[in-house]
């Protein structure tokens, strides 16, 4: 009877430890792919509207500049190895605030025609 029992478990482990080795690792703590991902989309935005002319050269700069104070604001979080709650919240609420004046410099009606870094538009008439 000993003998029998001591087979069965040895059996169930030798079945049990390879299930246990495949069990999926821990999520990084510190991985943010969903910002990572922002900030490409983000600086995508930016670089078609350099191309198209959307933006000026110092408008670009600016936004650029932006994004890199995210950038060094993610660099921070993640510093310790854990990204917590708190900082994906402020994190997210900076990449809103890049989003916004994104799009507001973009649609301002500055115009870069010839892509010289100077403000094409057109002067007043008074």
């Amino acid at each position: 009877m000993k003998r029998t029992s001591s087979l069965l478990v040895a059996v169930l482990a030798a079945f049990a430890l390879p299930v246990l080795a495949q069990t999926a690792p821990a999520k990084d703590p510190a991985a943010t792919p969903g910002i990572d991902k922002r900030q490409a989309n983000q600086q995508q935005r930016i670089d078609q509207g350099v191309k198209s002319g959307e933006l000026t050269a110092k408008e670009a700069a600016r936004l650029e500049k932006g994004q890199e104070r995210v950038q060094r604001m993610e660099d921070k979080a993640k510093a310790d190895g854990v990204v917590t709650k708190q900082e994906r919240a402020r994190l997210q609420q900076a990449e809103n605030v890049q989003s916004r004046h994104i799009a507001k410099e973009k649609h301002d009606r500055q115009r870069d025609r010839n892509h010289d870094g100077k403000k094409d538009r057109p002067a007043r008439n008074k």
